[in-house]
């Protein structure tokens, strides 16, 4: 057996996360330590990631901690992970997905249509900007950002009356009771990759992924491929009010994907299609058709390619 390090964000959730794969892996009979670092995106709170850099704010440092060797995995949230990886890193395996939905947290109101007119909706994503605009156009969405702990702690100092967050971190968490109410996919669609984790490695690194092999979902990565396919043609970052999920059942992958219009002038454009698949090559096809049909769409009611691929 082999000793590993895994390069992890120091965010509470993070730290689970990065914990969860530490405490498979020494299962298997590993040794497993855990190298905690802070991001530039976790260190830039007073601005939207669409206005810094995107999602690679969050991983820069940790594949330089792979590069150097200081690290031999690093543990990522899915939904953050830029659609593509540097040259000499590679997606080595993705776990079984958690609660992939959103989740409506307040102190006050127990669902969306409880909030009054004008109530104040914190969120960063511009997913969920376009998508709250589309079920309640006549709230006031507003910037939040901070890991999981800060965002509750701006919602209980007062500041908004309602945050969405992903389900999954909550759970993860233990603070399941903080959810009000959960958005169904048919409501709100989740980011590609929601809920899900997925380990990053050196590409010359075969001997960590044939340790991670145990630890992957086959089912999850495939309907990860497919969302990824989708997020990946569409130029799919932190400045893309985009939204993809998939389900998968007895080989047939259902693919949905949304996009939206932040300022809530659009309306909002959802697609769906189906296939059988075998592998993440046929659910990645799945994704690109998928794709080059929301392009269609997009441009067809008035929508802006200024950041399609």
């Amino acid at each position: 057996m082999s000793k590993f390090t895994i390069a992890t964000r120091e965010s509470r959730l993070a730290m689970w996360q990065a914990g969860h794969v530490q405490a498979l892996l020494v299962q298997q009979g590993h040794q497993v330590e855990l190298l905690g670092m802070t991001t530039l995106g976790d260190q830039i709170l007073d601005r939207a990631l669409s206005q810094v850099g995107g999602k690679g704010l969050f991983v820069k440092e940790l594949e330089v901690a792979l590069e150097q060797g200081r690290a031999d995995l690093a543990v990522h949230s899915l939904k953050d992970l830029p659609m593509a990886l540097p040259d000499g890193f590679s997606l080595a395996c993705v776990m079984e997905r958690e609660d992939p939905r959103d989740a409506l947290v307040s102190s006050r109101y127990a669902s969306l249509a409880d909030l009054p007119v004008g109530a104040v909706v914190g969120t960063s994503s511009l997913r969920r900007v376009a998508l709250l605009r589309a079920l309640r156009p006549d709230l006031k969405i507003e910037p939040l950002r901070g890991n999981l702990d800060t965002r509750l702690r701006k919602l209980d100092d007062g500041g908004y009356a309602a945050i969405v967050l992903a389900a999954a971190g909550l759970k993860r968490l233990q603070l399941a009771a903080r959810i009000r109410a959960v958005f169904e996919p048919t409501e709100m669609l989740p980011a590609a990759g929601q809920g899900a984790l997925g380990i990053e490695v050196r590409t010359d690194r075969a001997d960590v992924a044939l340790a991670l092999a145990a630890l992957i979902h086959h089912d999850t990565w495939l309907r990860i491929a497919a969302e990824r396919a989708v997020s990946r043609a569409m130029g799919g970052s932190c400045s893309m009010p985009l939204a993809a999920f998939a389900t998968l059942q007895q080989g047939v992958l259902v693919l949905d994907a949304a996009w939206g219009d932040v300022t809530g002038r659009l309306p909002l454009v959802r697609l769906s299609r189906q296939a059988q698949v075998t592998d993440l090559a046929s659910a990645a096809a799945l994704g690109l058709g998928l794709a080059d049909e929301l392009k269609r769409s997009v441009l067809a009611q008035g929508g802006s390619l200024a950041h399609l691929g």
